[in-house]
C-alpha cells in the first residue's frame, strides 16, 4: 500500500504559546507514526504578525513594503524552528525551512505576492523518504531577485494547498480554533451549524465574502487543481468540513450560509462627467495600482454629471483614495467621499441557481429588521448587499433565521 502525503497547516491560534505547540507536535507525530508522510505549515505565534505591524507603525507610517515583508516573515520562522524542536522531544525527527527554502517563489507584489512556482519540492521529497517530518513556514515565498515576499492576510493557507499540489498530496488538512465551515460566524449566531461537507464554487465565496476561517486565494488554487481539503479542529479529535466538488446532496439546500464583512469602505467619486469612458478611467488607474474594487454604483444622470460609489477593503482605502482624487481632478468631477461605517452581508448557496425568489426573502428579512439597503450585488450563487455597521449583527442573525439555517439538517458526511 501506497504510504500516504498529507500536507497540514494550523494557523497562530494553534501555536500561540508552547504548551499549544507541544500539542501540535504530538498530533503531527501522531499522524506520522500512521506510515504517513506529513509536511506542516505552520503560521506565526499567536498575534504576532499584527504585533509586527505594528511596532513598523511605530517607526514609520508609510514602511516601505519590501522591508515590512522582511519584518513580517521572521514571525513564520520563529513559530518552524518551535514546533521542529517539539517534535524532536517527541523521540521523531523532523526538519524546518523557510518559504524560500523550498523555493516557493512568487512574483514582486510586496505583502500580497502570488505564488509563480515551487521550484525545490524535491527537497522535501528527499527529506520525506529519510523518514523526516518537513515544517515549512507559510506566508512567506521568495521573488526572482531573492527578496523576500508575503502572501497576504492568510497566506499560509495558499501556502499549504500550494505544496500539496506541488508534492500531489493526498490532503490538505486547514486546522483551526473552530471545527470547520459554519452557516455563519457562531460569535454571531450561535444556532449556526457545521457543515460537514461544501463545495469549492461555495467556500471560495463564503471566503472572499468575509467568512475568516479560510483565504480565498488557497480555496481558488484548490479547486483549479482539486485538492480535497478537510478544515478541523486543533484543540479536537472531531471531523471538521470537507472542501470538494458539488455532491448532489448539496443541491436541496438554497443557502448554505451567510457570512459578514466588516472591513469594507464605501468611495464615491461626486459629479462624474456622464460621458463615455469616465469609468474606465476611474477603474482602470485604480486596477494598475493592484486595488480590487468590490460593488459598484453609477447613479441616475442629473445635468450632465454622476455620482460613482464603489466598495473596497479598508486597507485598500489610503491608497484608493489618492488615485481617486487623482482621476477625479485629470476628467473634471467633483469631490471625493468617504464612508467607513457600512459593512457588507452575503447570503452563499450553489442551490441559489435553481431556486426563485432568494433575494426577495433576504431582503425582507432585513425590511422586517428594519435594515435599510445601501447597494446590492448579485452572482449565480450569492447576494451581497452593503447596509449599516451598527444592524449588521441583527441582519445576519435575521437572514440566518429567514432560510432555516438554525435547524437545517447536517450535510451528509463526504465519502
Amino acid at each position: 500500500m501506497r504510504t500516504q502525503l498529507v500536507v497540514q497547516k494550523f494557523g497562530g491560534s494553534s501555536v500561540a504559546n508552547p504548551e499549544r505547540i507541544k500539542r501540535v507536535a504530538q498530533r503531527v507525530v501522531d499522524t506520522k507514526r500512521k506510515q504517513t508522510h506529513v509536511v506542516v505549515v505552520v503560521s506565526a505565534l499567536g498575534d504576532t504578525t499584527d504585533e509586527l505591524i505594528e511596532l513598523a507603525s511605530q517607526i514609520s507610517q508609510e514602511p516601505p513594503e519590501r522591508e515590512l515583508d522582511m519584518l513580517m516573515a521572521t514571525g513564520e520562522q520563529v513559530s518552524v524552528a518551535l514546533l521542529a524542536m517539539a517534535i524532536h522531544e517527541l523521540g521523531e525527527d523532523a526538519v524546518s525551512f523557510t518559504g524560500a527554502q523550498v523555493g516557493i517563489l512568487t512574483d514582486s507584489t510586496h505583502t500580497k505576492a502570488k505564488i509563480v512556482d515551487i521550484s525545490a519540492h524535491h527537497r522535501i521529497e528527499q527529506e520525506l523518504l529519510k523518514g523526516r517530518i518537513v515544517i515549512v513556514a507559510g506566508f512567506q515565498g521568495v521573488n526572482l531577485n531573492q527578496d523576500i515576499t508575503t502572501l497576504g492576510r492568510g497566506g499560509s493557507d495558499l501556502t499549504a494547498v500550494a505544496l500539496a499540489k506541488a508534492l500531489k498530496a493526498d490532503v490538505c488538512e486547514i486546522f483551526t480554533d473552530v471545527e470547520g465551515i459554519y452557516t455563519a460566524d457562531p460569535r454571531i449566531v450561535p444556532q449556526a451549524r457545521k457543515l460537514s461537507a461544501i463545495s469549492y464554487d461555495e467556500m471560495l465565496e463564503m471566503a472572499s465574502l468575509g467568512a475568516q476561517v479560510m483565504q480565498a486565494r488557497s480555496i481558488f488554487v484548490a479547486k483549479r487543481f482539486d485538492i480535497p481539503m478537510h478544515v478541523r479542529s486543533s484543540f479536537s479529535l472531531r471531523e471538521g468540513t470537507m472542501i470538494q466538488k458539488t455532491a448532489k446532496s448539496m443541491e436541496d439546500i438554497v443557502v448554505s450560509g451567510v457570512t459578514l464583512q466588516r472591513d469594507e469602505a464605501k468611495v464615491t467619486i461626486r459629479d462624474v462627467p456622464d460621458r463615455p469612458g469616465m469609468a474606465a478611467e476611474i477603474f482602470k488607474e485604480l486596477a494598475a495600482k493592484g486595488i480590487n474594487v468590490d460593488m459598484i454604483v453609477q447613479n441616475v444622470s442629473r445635468e450632465g454629471s454622476t455620482d460613482v460609489s464603489f466598495t473596497v477593503v479598508k486597507s485598500d482605502l489610503p491608497a484608493t483614495l489618492r488615485v481617486s482624487r487623482s482621476v477625479a481632478h485629470r476628467i473634471g468631477a467633483g469631490e471625493v467621499t468617504t464612508d467607513e461605517e457600512v459593512a457588507k452581508l452575503s447570503i452563499v448557496g450553489i442551490g441559489m441557481r435553481s431556486h426563485s425568489g432568494v433575494a426577495a426573502k433576504m431582503f425582507e428579512a432585513m425590511a422586517h429588521e428594519r435594515v435599510n439597503i445601501e447597494m446590492i450585488s448579485t452572482s449565480e450563487i450569492k447576494i451581497s448587499c452593503v447596509i449599516r455597521k451598527i444592524h449588521a449583527e441583527r441582519a445576519v442573525r435575521a437572514v440566518h433565521r429567514a432560510f432555516g439555517l438554525n435547524h437545517a439538517p447536517m450535510r451528509r458526511k463526504h465519502t
